[in-house]
């Protein structure tokens, strides 16, 4: 009886330290996200599923396109950043060694957030942006532009006809993964803040 006792307490252990583990692995880096999603105005949650999904917040990890670290940005998107910000030092950087300014976890989420911020002005004003940027990200915004199109002038694309719209599987099964993951957050936050608001006072 001791002997099963002593197992199950160590299996429990072993579970405790997993989830403990997987929840510093994952939120590790989210001050980083709130700083740089707040300085482009994009939804913090919304950046923490795409790393989720790109990396599982893995910094080291690179793409078969060449894309880095931890949102996998290109080196392209990099330099487009750099000359952005005027800063002649950046540029500079960009341009002769882009990796390891990419595999920075503050400055890959910087330059993955400026980027959603681009995206977001063309698709602002459409219902669901966020499949659309997502679309973006992954496949290109000419192709996500051209996904928006509706076929009847006029028309209010929803965010599912969009997805449906999508002729790429690999980024159909994008966008739909996060999509998901971005509203399980939403609405355990919601939840959350719900039963905060409902809880008697102290």
């Amino acid at each position: 009886m001791r002997r099963v006792l002593v197992v199950i307490l160590l299996a429990v252990i072993i579970l405790l330290a997993a989830y403990a583990f997987n929840r510093y692995w994952t939120h590790r880096f989210d001050s980083l996200i709130a700083r740089q999603a707040a300085i482009y105005r994009v939804d913090p949650d919304l950046v923490w599923s795409i790393i989720y999904e790109e990396t599982y917040f893995s910094p080291w990890k690179t793409g078969r396109d060449g894309e880095i670290g931890l949102m996998q940005v290109t080196p392209t998107v990099g330099r487009e950043w750099a000359t952005e910000t005027g800063i002649k030092e950046l540029e500079r950087q960009m341009a002769s060694d882009p990796e390891s300014v990419l595999r920075d976890p503050e400055r890959n989420i910087q330059i993955g957030c400026w980027y959603l911020e681009k995206i977001h002005e063309q698709f602002r004003d459409t219902p669901e942006a966020e499949v659309r940027m997502l679309a973006a990200y992954n496949a290109g915004p000419s192709r996500a532009v051209e996904w928006s199109r509706s076929q009847q002038p006029g028309d209010t694309q929803s965010g599912a006809e969009f997805i449906n719209r999508i002729d790429i599987p690999s980024t159909k099964a994008y966008v739909i993964s996060i999509m998901q993951r971005y509203r399980q957050l939403k609405n355990a936050r919601t939840s959350s803040a719900v039963l905060h608001e409902t809880s008697p006072a102290q």
